[in-house]
């Protein structure tokens, strides 16, 4: 079932998609933000931003980048951090400057935990507590790391070179599958894999841009689709929402929505 359509951009799509403790849920299209309520209402609520990412807290508080490059040129990237609060104010966190984003992440626990990946080296997962504390969660054993996720209890789930990987909240890293990237453009493509989700009992879903389909994939590293998207759309992102739904945002050419795919009996949110 079709649940939103909306105006968006081309190019590297947005994986954004979350939603507030009323069932209200948000979206990117790398234009703007969307809200879609329960009754089916769709307004822009953040505009003009470029923001692949979302975050909702348990306040209701929304937060996303807007991120932009000055030209060739120049060569010249920027971005800043908002934040719209509940009651609909609109401020900047991280105030505009030069560069990508660092130290910083959009990935969240239920403890109000923000994971990060550092990329240096064998790369590694970093974690800033609520007091501000930085400590390394995972340090080593990573090749490429991209879009990550975290349930509620603090595992974190991450894309690495292709492979679904599992990041315990004491360290233990295992891989779940590599079994994700099916045909050859897949393989050389390093943002065939993009959103990702996780429910309550630890199925992990993510979006397979390329291949058009949402895979499900289990704790013991089982995998089936769990949705499948037609042309001109792909998958980017997906939200286990708080009826236990699961919710697909895709992405074609100039445009963005959400959909609904299917979970496992008893797979609720499992996101804070």
């Amino acid at each position: 079932m079709m649940l939103v359509l909306a105006a968006g951009a081309a190019a590297h799509p947005g994986v954004g998609i979350v939603e507030d403790s009323r069932g209200n849920v948000y979206f990117t299209d790398l234009k703007q933000v969307w809200r879609r309520s329960p009754d089916g209402k769709t307004v822009v609520v953040v505009p003009g931003v470029h923001t692949h990412e979302l975050h909702m807290d348990a306040q209701d508080n929304l937060y996303g980048e807007h991120l932009w490059y000055e030209g060739e040129r120049i060569d010249k990237w920027g971005h800043r951090v908002w934040r719209l609060s509940a009651d609909g104010k609109l401020e900047d966190v991280i105030p505009a400057r030069e560069g990508f984003l660092q130290n910083y992440s959009f990935v969240r626990d239920a403890a109000s935990n923000m994971y990060w990946a550092d990329r240096a080296g064998t790369g590694s997962i970093r974690k800033r507590l609520p007091d501000g504390r930085v400590v390394t969660v995972a340090s080593g054993g990573f090749h490429d790391i991209r879009w990550m996720t975290a349930h509620a209890g603090g595992t974190i789930y991450l894309i690495d070179q292709g492979k679904l990987k599992r990041v315990a909240p004491d360290g233990r890293v295992d891989t779940l599958t590599a079994e994700l990237r099916q045909g050859w453009f897949d393989r050389t493509n390093q943002h065939a894999l993009m959103g990702l989700a996780v429910d309550s009992a630890h199925n992990v879903y993510i979006a397979n841009f390329t291949d058009r389909r949402v895979y499900k994939v289990t704790p013991a590293g089982e995998v089936t689709v769990a949705a499948q998207s037609r042309l001109p759309w792909s998958p980017v992102g997906v939200l286990i929402s708080r009826r236990g739904e699961l919710l697909v945002l895709e992405g074609a050419a100039a445009a963005a929505r959400v959909t609904t795919g299917r979970t496992s009996r008893g797979g609720g949110p499992g996101r804070p």
